[in-house]
């Protein structure tokens, strides 16, 4: 099967605009996105989509491809979508790698393809174990449960599963009542990577959907999928990543690159 890595990178933002042209380790973010998603075995093709002109010049100016898209586009995977039309280019699993993640690893995007090789799921995403209890109660790290198949069940920015014998609930929030640190940091919890593989039919499907009520109250449109019946596949990985959402990520991305040089 034919499989292309679309990288969506829009220039505004609230907190951070222009933020896959700024600089780390002296090259731009969207370079450091590009040039990891370019060392996938399994991905045939790279492109960026994008609604910036700043932005395609400078994928160009790196030898990369790029191609412009609406502004107007609600999320990244309505960005993506539009750029599978433009491409032109029949692919089978189309991979979304978020312009503002310069960690990502190639050996995520080939894991996350190889997910598809289950004909029953539409879309692969990928996890990691938590091993930060802090992650658990944090309402911005996305945690995901599954069935024994791998197949996902949610996606919560709650902490799920919920275990009562060693968690209560307060007024403000989680906390734990445990004094067993094996227990009260339970080794089935997994925060969710946002990075996903999907089969064209399944992404053409999706966006082509209103956002669902789940995803509107927990603002997470992988629950517009799992509404309407697509099967959604995880996969483990040992690797971690981190995204850009403030000049200050940018910093801790770029110290946290020294020191593990």
């Amino acid at each position: 099967m034919s499989s292309v890595v679309v990288i969506p990178a829009r220039y505004g933002s609230t907190r951070f605009p222009g933020k896959p042209l700024a600089p780390l380790k002296g090259i731009p973010v969207i370079q450091h996105v590009y040039q990891n998603s370019r060392n996938s075995l399994l991905a045939a093709d790279i492109v960026v989509a994008t609604d910036n002109d700043l932005i395609r010049d400078m994928v160009r100016s790196f030898g990369g491809t790029a191609v412009m898209t609406s502004p107007d586009h609600a999320s990244g995977t309505d960005r993506i979508a539009e750029a599978l039309r433009l491409l032109g280019r029949e692919y089978d699993i189309i991979v979304n790698v978020q312009g503002d993640e310069p960690l990502i690893r190639p050996e995520m995007i080939d894991a996350v393809i190889s997910v598809l090789d289950d004909e029953n799921a539409a879309i692969g995403t990928l996890v990691r174990k938590i091993d930060n209890s802090d992650e658990i109660f944090d309402s911005n790290v996305v945690k995901a449960v599954f069935d024994e198949h791998g197949y996902a069940l949610y996606f919560s920015r709650a902490p799920i599963p919920f275990h009562r014998d060693v968690w209560k609930s307060t007024a403000a929030g989680t906390e734990v009542i445990s004094q067993n640190a094996s227990v009260a940091e339970p080794p089935d919890c997994f925060k969710h990577i946002g990075i996903y593989s999907y089969r064209r039919e399944a992404l053409l499907r999706l966006t082509s959907l209103e956002p669902s009520r789940l995803e509107q109250i927990e603002k997470l449109e992988q629950l517009r999928a799992l509404e309407h019946g697509l099967r959604i596949k995880v996969r483990e990985t040992d690797f971690e990543t981190f995204g850009v959402d403030t000049p200050e990520d940018l910093e801790r991305i770029e110290k946290w690159l020294n020191l593990s040089l």
